[in-house]
């Protein structure tokens, strides 16, 4: 039997990641084996389109990895993973990289790209004990701030959940404190 036609019959007709029915085709997921069934998926045209292309990158599209991710195939697991850490600046794809669970082999694999790993001109936000800060995780003051433009004092030990990242400054973070969203020092935090 064909790869294609084994593909077909696997992922019945449909893409391996966002079950479109048109436009398929076979994606050898980039590895150091052999190729094969067990190294491809079935995808469709907009899914190869954005893996091959970062820059036409549709963030929304690939909502449909929160169901593909589960799927028991490996190639399909490594390719999810590749695109949720591509897009894990948004938030929603780091919730969904962290219920993710792969064989250490497994990581291995979808780690071989670099997807995933910071790269050297990448702002990394820091706590004050230099752990690192991501979109969407709690931190709690370490230190009375008094909030620039107006008379509230954020208190010390103030949790402040789900923060967002300042992408030109390692040094900003912004979170709600108190109901009023403010930016926040990162040597005045303390990652939860």
């Amino acid at each position: 039997m064909s790869l294609e036609r084994d593909l077909y019959k696997r992922s019945d007709s449909k893409c391996e990641l966002c079950s479109n029915s048109e436009n398929l085709s076979v994606y050898e997921v980039a590895s150091q084996k052999n190729g094969g069934l067990d190294e491809s998926i079935l995808v469709c045209g907009t899914c190869r389109e954005q893996i091959e292309n970062p820059d036409a990158m549709d963030a929304n599209h690939w909502r449909c990895l929160n169901d593909s991710m589960w799927s028991e195939q490996t190639p399909v697991q490594v390719v999810a993973w590749r695109m949720l850490s591509r897009l894990r600046g948004l938030g929603w794809p780091q919730d969904l990289l962290d219920m993710m669970y792969l064989e250490e082999e497994v990581l291995e694999w979808a780690k071989a790209t670099g997807e995933g790993a910071p790269s050297e001109d990448q702002i990394i936000h820091r706590d004050s004990n230099g752990v690192i800060i991501e979109v969407g995780d709690s931190v709690v003051l370490i230190k009375d701030l008094p909030v620039k433009g107006s008379s509230m004092v954020a208190k010390r030990g103030t949790a402040v959940r789900r923060v967002s990242l300042d992408h030109e400054n390692a040094e900003y973070i912004e979170g709600k404190v108190d109901g009023q969203q403010i930016v926040i020092l990162t040597k005045y935090v303390k990652k939860l």
